[in-house]
């Protein structure tokens, strides 16, 4: 076997599965990051094949069909599956179970592959019950109906996505930009993700956690934004930062500035800081030889033990872990 072959063959395979009345939007955000995903030499991460129960014409909830050449039988090979949202289908699972050609095509999955929905499709996974016992999002507007529906899935309305290892959940449409860009960060570490972010032009990193902005409305074009303020404070991060001292640099109350911050990013302002600490670590330890005392001192978390601590609750490893895999010398 030759070189390239061999490289093709240890490829990330990963299978989007197109139900009928897919939404497009959803359906292409898999081919788009993961095929953009490129190692050191700009080899090529991830294979990406689109397939569906019947192979041929599909319609899509949109004004066009379009045409699926490969079958089921992809998902027995994926080592990752994103099944993107199909309302009709997705909706109808919540009260009449999972059709037995769908239910067939999941059952036919490798153990240890990796399952992820966009929106409205965590109901497939529910309906299988991938999901009872875990946490689990949707797009807030059918989270109640998924609750109502699976009793014994936690579902959170009020995350973009949920990362349970093997089983993953996003929010609705642009959400699945996040859960996609995670699991290349999760799989090839930040450099990478964020080299896909950049040619995608979405921000690079939008935590899990992070609100679905829930019918928030839009402010007021003249009222003062805390923008400024957390370019400074992430420019500073290895400074002491108090959140009335940025309150007084965005010349607001710590009330107003809490409020307003808290609508523009979905966090508090003490869990955004936190977060951006934490990414920060994860760069340099990817990026550097810097001992742990050093990045903590740098990224503001103080000690080492106190990054082990933020970085191990935020990344689901310890530091030092996270860069025996991620480290661009490895």
């Amino acid at each position: 076997m030759c070189k390239d072959s061999a490289m093709v063959l240890s490829r990330h395979l990963v299978a989007v599965l197109a139900l009928e009345g897919v939404i497009p939007f959803e359906l292409g955000i898999p081919a788009r990051l993961f095929g953009m995903a490129r190692g050191p030499d700009g080899q090529r991460l991830y294979d990406v094949v689109t397939c569906t129960l019947t192979p041929g014409r599909l319609a899509t909830n949109a004004d066009f069909d379009i045409v699926v050449d490969e079958g089921p039988e992809v998902l027995a090979r994926a080592d990752t599956v994103v099944i993107p949202a199909s309302y009709h289908v997705d909706l109808a699972i919540g009260d009449n179970g999972l059709p037995e050609p769908l239910a067939e095509a999941l059952a036919s999955l490798k153990p240890g592959t990796r399952l992820a929905s966009i929106c409205t499709a965590s109901f497939i996974l529910a309906a299988a019950g991938l999901l009872d016992g875990r946490r689990a999002t949707t797009h807030w507007m059918h989270a109640e109906a998924l609750a109502r529906a699976f009793p014994k899935v936690d579902v959170d309305a009020d995350v973009l996505f949920v990362d349970e290892g093997d089983v993953l959940t996003s929010a609705g449409v642009a959400a699945g930009v996040d859960l996609c860009l995670h699991m290349v960060r999760r799989d090839h570490g930040s450099k990478v993700a964020n080299a896909v972010a950049r040619r995608s032009v979405v921000p690079p990193w939008r935590d899990g956690g992070q609100s679905q902005y829930i019918e928030q409305p839009v402010p007021s074009t003249a009222a003062a934004s805390t923008a400024e303020v957390r370019a400074w404070a992430i420019a500073h991060l290895d400074e002491r930062v108090s959140i009335a001292g940025l309150a007084r640099r965005a010349r607001m109350s710590v009330r107003t500035f809490t409020r307003r911050f808290h609508d523009e990013t979905g966090a508090a302002p003490g869990q955004w800081l936190l977060r951006q600490r934490v990414e920060a670590a994860r760069v340099l330890l990817e990026t550097t030889d810097l001992s742990a005392d050093r990045i903590a001192a740098r990224t503001g978390l103080g000690t080492s033990a106190s990054l082990r601590r933020h970085f191990h609750a935020q990344v689901g490893v310890a530091p030092m872990t996270y860069r025996k895999t991620f480290h661009a010398n490895q």
